[in-house]
């Protein structure tokens, strides 16, 4: 185990040590000691109870610190710590975190106590927060941070320097956005190049205008791909006709390709990412059961297909006995294609055009792992059976369904895509049923061609 993983597992044991002793004091007195990360991490090893009784008696003390863990935590949990208050209160603790954070707390609140609650930070200038929830969820609107500071093309060096040493709570400041009277964007400046220049510069001499920003609907897994391509710290959010209207940084990003990559692994399961380890049985139930059912649905369509050749089966008993080797090869080597299709189009290296070369790559690979898959399959059922015959017929069946399970595993998530469904949200149910339905009738469908061979054979 890591240095940082015993260090985080002494820590969550010394909480859980002072709070069933009652030694308040000497817990808060270790919480103050720790990173907002540190304590998000504590707070989550924690169990529900214990977790909310901690952040409490952290809020009590020193909200600060209380709600920049909070915001480490996550949205969802903590919107789950947070329910219980009234909105007096949630409205003067949400005042400490930034706007982009707020927005997505305030998201997963009740819909009552979220209205309530911005209805009260309105009263008090946090008019950004209710800007925030008006954009699309999952777009770059939703994430940014309103509070971007920004300059004026007419200032010099020296004055942007003044004004920036006047600025607080300056969300980024390695880019210096410069904006026209109108506030559209124009160019960008970073902190070396204002330090380098003489102070009399206008910075429209010393700006780029060569900059990358997006705009307000972009969605967040493009806004994402973008910081990533261009190796950005943050990247400026623009509106229709161009103005300056919000900042993303790399720490956002960083939260969105954590949260993207957990909803497709979530999905590629079929469940939701609101699914947890230590969620209450029942919620998990209800979550799961409605995606068993269908592939409930579907196993009988490929119970269907075994019923066709019930006769050859009964005929050819040791047919049944290879029936689960194909189908569920084949169902690996799908998961292993729609693995790598469905992050080529998370990432964008999929696209239409190069669609056929990743068509060819893996009906190759499909072809060439059945091929090879198939052969040692061969030999294993003639070793467990002494025959060649059902050997060779389970070595076909293998490179067909391999076959099969590479290109339903390429043109599924394609075709999903199309029709605007989340590839990997629904690809699974269709590909696994794709893959038993011909592992069942490759297999049997050529065992019953040559029934009379693998008699002889046997």
């Amino acid at each position: 185990m890591s240095a940082p993983h015993r260090r985080l597992d002494v820590l969550v044991d010394s909480v859980r040590r002072l709070q069933r002793m009652g030694a308040t004091s000497n817990l808060i007195n270790l919480l103050q000691k720790q990173h907002p990360a540190d304590l998000a991490q504590i707070l989550n090893e924690l169990v529900d109870r214990d977790r909310a009784a901690v952040f409490h008696l952290l809020v009590e003390r020193n909200s600060r610190l209380a709600m920049e863990a909070l915001s480490e935590l996550g949205p969802e949990m903590g919107a789950e710590l947070l329910a219980d208050r009234p909105p007096e209160d949630l409205a003067r603790l949400l005042q400490e975190l930034p706007s982009d954070d707020v927005a997505a707390i305030l998201d997963n609140l009740p819909e009552e106590l979220s209205a309530a609650v911005l209805e009260l930070m309105a009263r008090k200038g946090g008019e950004d927060v209710g800007s925030l929830l008006e954009y699309d969820e999952r777009t770059a609107g939703r994430i940014m941070n309103p509070d971007v500071f920004a300059l004026t093309e007419d200032l010099t060096v020296g004055q942007a320097i003044t004004e920036l040493q006047q600025a607080r709570d300056v969300e980024m400041v390695f880019y210096l956005y410069v904006v026209d009277s109108r506030r559209h964007l124009v160019g960008v400046v970073s902190l070396r190049r204002l330090l380098l220049v003489r102070p009399d510069t206008p910075l429209k001499h010393v700006m780029s205008t060569d900059l990358i920003s997006v705009r307000d609907d972009t969605d967040q897994e493009e806004v994402a791909r973008h910081v990533a391509s261009y190796n950005l710290l943050a990247i400026p959010v623009v509106d229709e006709e161009n103005k300056l209207v919000g900042i993303i940084t790399v720490d956002d990003v960083i939260d969105v390709i954590k949260d993207e990559a957990t909803e497709d692994i979530y999905r590629l399961g079929g469940l939701t990412s609101e699914d947890r380890v230590f969620s209450p049985a029942r919620d998990s139930l209800k979550r799961r059961l409605p995606w068993l059912l269908v592939n409930l649905v579907t196993a009988f369509v490929a119970a269907s297909v075994v019923k066709v050749f019930e006769g050859t089966i009964g005929a050819f008993t040791a047919l049944a006995v290879f029936m689960p080797v194909v189908a569920g090869m084949g169902g690996n080597a799908a998961t292993q294609t729609l693995t790598v299709i469905v992050r080529g189009l998370a990432l964008g290296e999929l696209t239409w055009s190069n669609t056929r070369k990743a068509l060819f790559k893996e009906a190759l690979v499909g072809v060439g792992n059945g091929a090879a898959v198939g052969a040692v399959a061969m030999l294993g059922a003639w070793a467990l059976q002494g025959n060649l015959a059902l050997g060779l017929v389970l070595g076909v069946a293998m490179i067909i369904n391999m076959f099969v399970a590479a290109t339903a595993g390429t043109l599924i998530p394609l075709g999903l895509k199309a029709l605007k469904v989340d590839p990997a949200l629904a690809s699974s149910v269709f590909i696994t049923t794709l893959t038993d339905v011909f592992g069942f009738l490759s297999f049997l469908g050529l065992g019953t061609a040559f029934l009379r061979f693998l008699h002889q054979a046997g």
